[in-house]
């Protein structure tokens, strides 16, 4: 499924400014380049570097080393594609099924999310957070590798939304308790929010909201009270809901709008937004080349079909 064309406007004096200032090197200290690449965090771009796992034009990278565009840097032997700070970071949205792992690889051979995602040239999507085996829902991939571990930080305090069916009685002191905390194995945990859904009795639908992204942790709150979890969905990542015409197993892009929305929850100021949203020299040539038709799709009135702002129906 491929995104529409944005159909915007520019000029060729705009296209060739734009170009000479994505052209411009500027140095950048190794591990952040590295991280905005998508190989991973800061930290852990630290860490590889003092394990002298990185390279910079066949030398061995040391903390504190500056590289720009120009330079060709290695990690683990394998050439990585660097990024300027203009260049246009992406973020998709993957309806995840039941039945994949979240790895990018699975000795028992089973599916990964990786495996239905869109190429990269040079980088690798790296997943805002994960999802069970046996979750399935929406899961967030960006190759901007410091917005996927701003946004999994605890301090940004993100609300995921799911929708879980739980057989077993679930009664209103039951809810009270899961809303002021329960003890985990790993601290105190709780909803911020539980909806009652469909169903009655003993095998009901239940939205529920939590501010964190621990392993399992809708799971565990749940069976903490002595109930099954039987199905878990993700719905909702922060503003972020499932269009309904992404069908299990697909990938969309999201809009500028709502990778903006995206960057100031995680705490991205406007400067950094508008870096993220810029166009690389291949995307601008291609607008220079396109002008004529992209005047004329920006004519005429776009409608852009938004995100349900209401809980998705169930779905048995």
């Amino acid at each position: 499924m491929e995104p529409e064309s944005s159909g915007r406007k520019t000029n060729n004096k705009k296209v060739d400014a734009a170009a000479e200032k994505v052209d411009a090197p500027t140095d950048e200290k190794l591990q952040k380049v590295l991280a905005r690449a998508g190989v991973g965090s800061r930290r852990e771009m630290e860490r590889l570097i003092e394990a002298g796992q990185v390279k910079v034009n066949d030398h061995i990278a040391k903390l504190g080393d500056r590289v720009t565009n120009k330079d060709k840097v290695f990690v683990n032997g394998q050439r990585i594609v660097l990024r300027t700070e203009l260049t246009r970071r992406r973020v998709i949205l993957y309806n995840k099924p039941e039945g994949e792992i979240c790895s990018r690889s699975d000795p028992e051979g089973r599916p990964t999310v990786y495996d239905r995602l869109p190429s990269l040239r040079g980088e690798r999507w790296i997943s805002v957070g994960r999802l069970d085996f046996n979750t399935s829902g929406l899961l967030l991939f960006t190759n901007d590798g410091e917005l996927a571990n701003k946004l999994m930080h605890p301090s940004s305090v993100i609300d995921r939304e799911y929708l879980v069916r739980i057989q077993g009685d679930v009664t209103d002191e039951m809810k009270e308790q899961l809303l002021d905390g329960v003890l985990l194995d790993d601290g105190v945990a709780r909803f911020t929010d539980i909806v009652d859904g469909a169903g009655e009795g003993k095998n009901r639908w239940f939205y529920c909201v939590v501010m964190e992204g621990r392993n399992r942790e809708v799971r565990r709150l749940w069976e903490s009270q002595g109930v099954k979890v039987s199905r878990l969905k993700r719905v909702r990542y922060a503003n972020i809901f499932i269009p309904s015409h992404v069908r299990v197993g697909q990938w969309i892009d999201l809009t500028e709008r709502e990778i903006q929305d995206l960057c100031m929850t995680a705490g991205f100021d406007s400067s950094t937004y508008t870096q993220i949203m810029q166009p690389t020299r291949d995307e601008l040539a291609q607008l220079q080349r396109h002008d004529k038709k992209l005047r004329s799709a920006s004519a005429a009135p776009r409608r852009h079909k938004a995100p349900p702002r209401k809980r998705p129906p169930i779905v048995e």
